[in-house]
């Protein structure tokens, strides 16, 4: 059993957040979030973590963008309106909503990352959001986003964080393969 505050596989799930097509070109530095994001997924994927992801009103922000989609089957995808994936009313029928504790990647993270570990953290999930794996269009707005939530008692992490905690070893097969796919 880890410590108190680690990240543990078996009780994790991975929330990906609006990643959209017609926002993602907005974002600072956008194509590379996406590329860590889909770094982020694969390593999900790879060690047996459920992955998740929201679409905030894909009419108008258009769907999940295709690198990412192409990862995900289209029922691990839940359309909302609401900014907080919290309160919408599509997490409880995603991938892993049953886990205690709840990685968050995505767009944006002064609205709906914001919103969506404000409101899951209220609910009792353990919140953790990875900051190489969140955006926002102002750089500004992510690093107040970053702060904020600081100081409301998400743990903000990095991609190497989520990996080695969801490993929580050396020595094994997926350490081997893990290291060799994602951390060289």
């Amino acid at each position: 059993m880890s410590a108190p505050g680690l990240l543990r596989a078996q009780a994790s799930t991975l929330l990906v957040v609006d990643v959209q097509a017609r926002l993602a070109p907005a974002i600072h530095d956008g194509s590379a979030l996406v590329g860590r994001i889909g770094w982020l997924t694969r390593l999900a994927q790879a060690i047996g973590v459920p992955v998740a992801a929201t679409e905030q009103y894909p009419k108008g922000l258009g769907g999940t963008v295709p690198e990412l989609a192409a990862l995900l089957p289209r029922e691990a995808i839940g359309e909302k309106l609401t900014f907080s994936c919290a309160d919408a009313d599509c997490l409880a029928a995603l991938p892993g909503a049953d886990r205690p504790q709840v990685v968050i990647a995505g767009m944006e993270a002064h609205v709906c990352v914001l919103q969506s570990a404000f409101g899951l953290s209220s609910r009792g999930r353990e919140v953790f959001v990875v900051a190489d794996a969140v955006g926002s269009r102002d750089p500004a707005n992510h690093a107040l986003a970053l702060e904020r939530m600081r100081q409301r008692g998400i743990a903000v992490v990095s991609r190497e964080m989520v990996a080695f905690e969801w490993l929580e070893r050396a020595g094994t097969d997926r350490f081997r393969q893990v290291s060799r796919d994602f951390l060289r």
